[in-house]
């Protein structure tokens, strides 16, 4: 199991997760279909280029929800009860199709759960970056982890 227990982690731990994504037409595509979505900036090439973006905008869930998906390897697998909350999320930069994405994760906050002595909260500061270095998506994740049974 590749994430860990509560009780392994401590304020301040930092990882730079390892899985890199290029973000495809497709996914921006099939992402905004999926979610009903129809925002002429994530599927209309010509309402795009026309944009002050000038060219096709990535559908913005689609990049939160793959800022999580690639910490969770190293943060929660195996070891998740829940994910109780996201807060603060921001998107300070745009992303466009042919961007290549990777994610950092920083612990920032652990509480022992009240209702759960088997579990612990850990808050995460999830931070999303281009192939430039820019942050494209941040936000807090709070996550009600297992604790170890050793």
């Amino acid at each position: 199991m590749a994430g860990r227990f509560y009780d392994h982690w401590q304020v301040g731990d930092r990882l730079s997760h390892d899985i890199r994504r290029t973000v495809t037409e497709t996914d921006n595509l099939l992402f905004s279909t999926m979610t009903h979505n129809p925002q002429p900036l994530h599927l209309d090439a010509e309402a795009a280029r026309a944009s002050e973006f000038g060219q096709i905008l990535v559908n913005g869930t689609f990049t939160f929800a793959l800022m999580v998906g690639l910490s969770v390897a190293d943060t929660t697998l195996g070891t998740l009860v829940a994910n109780l909350g996201y807060d603060k999320l921001v998107m300070p930069k745009p992303v466009f199709i042919g961007d290549t994405l990777r994610a950092e994760s920083e612990v920032v906050e652990l509480r022992d759960s009240k209702s759960r002595p088997d579990a612990g909260l850990v808050t995460f500061r999830h931070l999303l970056l281009n192939q430039r270095g820019e942050t494209v998506c941040q936000c807090l994740r709070t996550a009600l982890i297992k604790r170890s049974e050793a």
